[in-house]
């Protein structure tokens, strides 16, 4: 580990940072909330969420805040998170071609420290293989609107990278998620084959 400077194991430490993402969350919605501005919570808190309610033990946590916007309502979501502390910026995308727009925590936040936005009826990066889903209809969650189950999975088969894949396997682990879901796919062949890989080898 050459020189990286080490902090204590602590369980604070970990609860810390559990905590730190829940509040910027929970910020986040009610800065869009009393901005008037729709938004859906998505990414690995809405897995978390919906897994949450069927088995709290299966939980996985993450440190991404993502949420769903529309487009033209960009001025009005940035106006009302830079009133609650959030900073915009344009970055590039991890490993990916284009860039995004996140709402950082503060003018010193790493990206990592975040609000990540993705645009509803658009492609997340060039060669996506389909738009993310219109942003409609949500779940009422405690404190902050969350996005409904079938367009969250459709947005993890879209991008499918290696925590997509695992998210969908949580899903499926506590049964959200099984075969009778391909029905839904079948105006997408790619998203359905995808989704066929996940259900035949559930274990990774």
């Amino acid at each position: 580990m050459g020189t990286l400077a080490l902090q204590p194991v602590s369980w604070q430490r970990m609860a810390q940072g559990i905590e730190e993402v829940k509040h910027r969350l929970e910020r986040a919605a009610a800065a869009l909330r009393q901005g008037g501005v729709d938004y859906a919570v998505v990414g690995g808190n809405a897995v978390a969420a919906w897994v949450s309610r069927v088995d709290i033990a299966a939980v996985r946590n993450t440190r991404d805040v993502d949420v769903l916007l529309r487009r033209e309502d960009m001025d009005r979501a940035r106006a009302a998170l830079e009133s609650a502390g959030f900073v915009h910026r344009r970055v590039a995308s991890l490993g990916k071609a284009g860039a995004m727009d996140v709402f950082l925590d503060g003018p010193d936040a790493k990206v990592r420290d975040a609000v990540h936005v993705l645009w509803a009826g658009e492609k997340a990066v060039p060669d996506a293989v389909e738009a993310t889903p219109p942003l409609h209809g949500t779940e009422p969650g405690e404190n902050f609107a969350l996005v409904p189950l079938l367009d969250l999975v459709r947005m993890k088969l879209i991008s499918f990278r290696d925590k997509d894949r695992m998210h969908l396997r949580d899903l499926i682990a506590v049964g959200l998620v099984d075969e009778a879901w391909l029905d839904h796919f079948q105006g997408s062949q790619l998203l359905a084959e995808r989704l066929r890989v996940i259900l035949d080898d559930p274990e990774g």
